[in-house]
């Protein structure tokens, strides 16, 4: 955090270890991951323009992180090698075991595991379709616009030959955003613009998607509204 705030030009800080905690309740644990929080708070002398924006005093800043500790998936995935004509992001890293002949960079791309239950070209059902969790947060109409919209992927799937290859669902009442065996499209409050992000937890051995993570700012239907004023 210090590294990036000095590289960014926000200041000069260092870790105030007696300002800083583990969150008690910030500590969970589910089947395939354990996450804990903690608040870490760091002293400096003047702040940057982005750091005095949101903090009363620019001499010290407590953010909060978390650090998530991830069962890795079994060896029953076959990775693919990426290729920059792909149109997929990729993984990388560094093989020192590769021949004299080959390059020490092995890049994947990033997908999820998606099996058919009867492998080939023709259409199958797939072995575990790959399904995202809506955050049940999101206000209605703006909620089952986004189910509708999310699931137009189905379509794709299904044309693509994986039968019920994907799935939008909203996330169960018991469910926690948090554990890794749900898929999520969350909705936030932030003050910039109205844009999604998508981000996923990844194998670095192999590029799988573990868990993927959906973005959404509680913005982007006014910013899409005025976009689309502005071209009528």
């Amino acid at each position: 955090v210090a590294s990036v705030l000095q590289q960014t030009e926000q200041g000069n800080y260092q870790l105030d270890l007696s300002r800083s905690v583990i969150l008690p309740k910030g500590i969970k644990s589910f089947e395939k991951n354990a996450d804990v929080d903690v608040q870490l708070t760091f002293k400096g002398d003047v702040a940057g323009v982005q750091v005095a924006q949101v903090t009363p005093d620019g001499t010290l800043m407590s953010v909060r992180m978390r650090y998530s500790f991830v069962e890795l998936p079994d060896t029953d995935y076959q990775p693919r090698a990426y290729h920059p004509m792909s149109g997929y992001l990729s993984d990388e890293y560094q093989d020192y075991a590769t021949p004299f002949d080959q390059p020490l960079a092995q890049r994947f791309i990033l997908r999820h595991r998606l099996q058919k239950v009867n492998p080939g070209p023709a259409p199958s059902e797939v072995v575990k379709p790959i399904t995202y969790y809506l955050d049940p947060g999101v206000p209605e109409p703006i909620r089952s616009a986004l189910l509708d919209g999310a699931r137009w992927w189905e379509t794709a799937f299904t044309r693509a030959g994986f039968i019920n290859g994907f799935k939008v669902e909203l996330l169960p009442v018991d469910a926690d955003p948090q554990d890794i065996r749900y898929n999520m499209i969350q909705w936030v409050h932030r003050a910039t613009r109205g844009w999604s992000y998508g981000a996923a937890l990844t194998d670095p051995r192999t590029g799988e998607i573990i868990k993927g993570q959906v973005t959404l700012g509680s913005l982007r239907v006014r910013q899409d509204y005025l976009i689309a004023k502005g071209l009528t």
